[in-house]
């Protein structure tokens, strides 16, 4: 009788973050029972307590590095994953909490706790490709499961998954969306945003808020000076880049080219 053969192992890592990603995962209900049959959950603290050491054929990882023990432990983790791609915005550029890098992260420990001196954390909060060599990042916060399971399908069949890299202005054309910036004068992201949340917010009349960061080649510049005639400030302008994504290039240089 032919050995049976090992599945791939697959573990799942939280760095600084709110977990939503990992959850997104979960979330996938039937698509979960598909991955769990086609992998060996080796290590999911949000799913089991179970953890099997050793090496992992697929590494999914969710968060920011922003102490120096994450440093140190997200190198670890990568010497022991064949492959290891990043889930969410912390992950794949900073997270929100990346606003420390514009400012003084011992002041705002001094604000929040009554202790600053126990606080040991990092000036900055990164991405993960600033630490070790990542495969694929999937953008969003949070991650769609669509794109996930899709992420997991190429892993598993040894191909490049296929994610969109348009902005999310394709998606509202293609669900027929009166555009809210032209009908209403909306200040929209949209079409700086890299797709995949299926264009949510504009579909309420809302404007996009750049939850799945900078699409490729953005014309952040050109946006600026439309929501400018809109009537935003610079100082709004900061803002709107410095939110989920505030760390990835493309938005920092732009929020930074309005304001300090």
């Amino acid at each position: 009788m032919a050995a049976r053969r090992r599945k791939p192992r697959l573990g799942v890592w939280k760095f600084a973050s709110c977990d939503g990603c990992q959850l997104t995962l979960l979330d996938c209900e039937d698509e979960f029972l598909a991955v769990a049959e086609a992998l060996d959950i080796a290590y999911f603290p949000e799913a089991t307590r179970a953890a099997v050491k050793g090496r992992y054929d697929l590494s999914l990882v969710e968060g920011s590095i922003t102490t120096t023990h994450d440093a140190q432990r997200i190198q670890d983790i990568r010497r022991r994953s064949r492959a290891l791609i990043t889930i969410g915005a912390c992950a794949t550029s900073g997270g929100i909490q990346a606003l420390r890098n514009f400012a003084d992260v011992r002041e705002y420990a001094s604000i929040v706790y009554a202790r600053p001196d126990y606080i040991h954390s990092l000036a900055t909060s990164t991405p993960i490709a600033d630490h070790v060599p990542v495969d694929f990042e999937l953008r969003g916060c949070p991650i769609n499961k669509r794109q996930l399971v899709e992420v997991i399908s190429a892993f598993l069949a040894g191909r490049r998954p296929v994610t969109p890299a348009h902005s999310v202005c394709i998606e509202c054309k293609l669900k027929g969306n009166v555009c809210v910036t032209v009908a209403h004068g909306t200040p929209c992201l949209g079409p700086v945003t890299h797709a995949g949340c299926g264009a949510i917010c504009p579909s309420y009349d809302r404007g996009c808020y750049g939850c799945y960061g900078p699409m490729e080649s953005p014309n952040a510049p050109a946006l600026s000076a439309k929501l400018g005639e809109l009537g935003m400030d610079q100082r709004d302008l900061t803002r709107i880049y410095r939110t989920f994504n505030a760390g990835s290039p493309a938005f920092r240089k732009e929020s930074e080219r309005n304001g300090p």
